[in-house]
């Protein structure tokens, strides 16, 4: 009864297998093939049922076939194929025996390596940003003297040789690298390993084995010797995880678990390697917004903002505009080989602007400044106006259709009303516009300016 019911079912099983199976008789005829193998190899089984491999090889199906080698052997075979459809699959074949040792069938395991083959290139692809995480040359150091920067620097000092996690938050741009720059240039490991991994930046797919590492094996396209993981190379050192908003929820009580414990299992491996690694996490999300969205562990959140450090857009930190604009205009003069100099009214108009991609912005904009002028070239305001896309100034002075007051109120109005808006307060406002508090109130009653404090 059981024969009869495994000689009915057998085809019904192994057509719901996920990986191909292909069997031939003892002379390599195609007895069976389940809907896997044709959805895998694109061949339909009326194209190699009833024939012989050996045909089917020189027709060009299969490229490296084994049953042949099954057949004479009569020993299993693992190998890769190529199909005529350009589909590239790992093989697992093995004979079937009789008690006398005689061959009666051959069964051949068919495995799609398509993804497998392209998480490789990927991998690949990853390892040239990798190496240069081992080493790497600090380049940027913080400039500002602003009230806004101020407290970021006493905190950095503060921190910097504490052997705590620390949050680096703030918008695109604001330079929350320089800011884990100037903590690891200050603390007791500087000298040591300083790894970067962008969560962003690495494939969900790969970023475990990247963060992690894997063992020799551990899944096909790997490498034949593992792979060391980003806490293994940072081990006595410090490791910044960018863009932490960005990894994938699956990871994060991984993660978690790895910070907690201070020791990791490569992928595919079962012994735990300690380490000691400082971490500092940055990121441009909010991530307790994540947190109740579901979208960041609330266990991971309350463990990286032990000490957070909110760095401020540059828009609220415009007196260190003119200075980083100087420094960069420095930097690029000697790169490209010019003499650029820039008018007074040219940082005025930086002051105005928002900086939506904040100092990245401001240090593409002058880079720009600098390789689109002549060599001694002095940049006016209008020009910058120009570059960074900003509505000319105010000319209707000269139409004649208003009165000199008119346009002198015409422009505190514009002014304040723009001070008012991107600094939030008359007391802010009054500072960056250098006059009074009540000189703020006064002017925007006249001048019939909302104020919201």
């Amino acid at each position: 009864m059981d024969e009869v019911i495994e000689a009915v079912d057998y085809k019904k099983i192994c057509d719901e297998l996920y990986d191909g199976i292909y069997i031939s008789d003892e002379e390599g005829k195609t007895l069976y093939v389940n809907k896997s193998y044709s959805r895998i190899t694109g061949l339909a089984p009326d194209l190699v049922l009833n024939k012989y491999v050996s045909d089917l090889m020189k027709e060009g199906l299969y490229k490296n076939a084994i049953t042949p080698d099954i057949i004479k052997t009569k020993k299993p075979i693992n190998a890769m194929a190529e199909i005529r459809t350009g589909v590239k699959v790992l093989i697992s074949g093995s004979p079937i025996l009789d008690h006398e040792g005689n061959l009666k069938k051959v069964v051949v395991i068919n495995r799609d390596m398509s993804d497998l083959l392209d998480m490789q290139e990927k991998l690949a692809a990853s390892q040239n940003e990798i190496e240069h995480l081992r080493k790497l040359q600090i380049t940027n150091n913080l400039i500002g003297k602003s009230d806004e920067i101020q407290p970021v620097i006493r905190m950095i000092h503060q921190v910097a040789n504490l052997d705590v996690t620390v949050l680096l938050t703030g918008e695109t741009g604001v330079g929350k690298e320089v800011i884990a720059n100037e903590i690891y240039m200050n603390s007791d490991k500087h000298g040591k390993p300083f790894i970067k991994v962008n969560c962003a930046a690495i494939p969900a797919s790969l970023l475990e084995a990247e963060l992690f590492g894997y063992e020799a094996g551990s899944f096909t396209g790997a490498s034949s010797k593992g792979k060391i993981g980003m806490f293994e190379l940072a081990d006595k050192g410090t490791l910044l995880l960018d863009e932490i908003g960005e990894m994938p929820l699956e990871l994060q009580s991984k993660l978690l678990r790895i910070i907690q414990e201070k020791e990791v299992t490569r992928v595919g491996g079962t012994k735990s390697i300690k380490f000691d690694v400082r971490i500092l996490a940055a990121t441009n999300c909010d991530l307790y917004d994540l947190v109740k969205k579901g979208k960041f562990r609330e266990d991971l959140y309350y463990r990286l903002n032990v000490f957070p450090i909110h760095i401020p857009p540059l828009r609220h930190r415009s007196t260190d505009i003119e200075l980083l604009a100087k420094h960069y205009l420095d930097i690029y003069n000697t790169k490209y080989g010019k003499q650029i100099v820039f008018d007074c009214e040219v940082y005025e108009v930086f002051k105005t602007y928002k900086w939506p991609g904040n100092i990245r912005e401001l240090q593409n904009i002058v880079e720009r400044l600098v390789i689109t002028s002549e060599k001694h070239k002095k940049i006016s305001a209008e020009f910058s106006r120009n570059i960074l896309n900003m509505e000319p100034e105010n000319t209707e002075a000269s139409t004649g259709e208003l009165s000199l007051k008119e346009i002198i109120e015409k422009v505190e109005r514009k002014v304040i009303e723009k001070a008012l808006k991107d600094y939030g307060s008359t007391r802010k406002a009054a500072a960056v516009l250098k006059i009074s508090q009540s000189s703020v109130v006064k002017k925007a009653k006249k001048l019939e300016i909302r104020i919201s404090d």
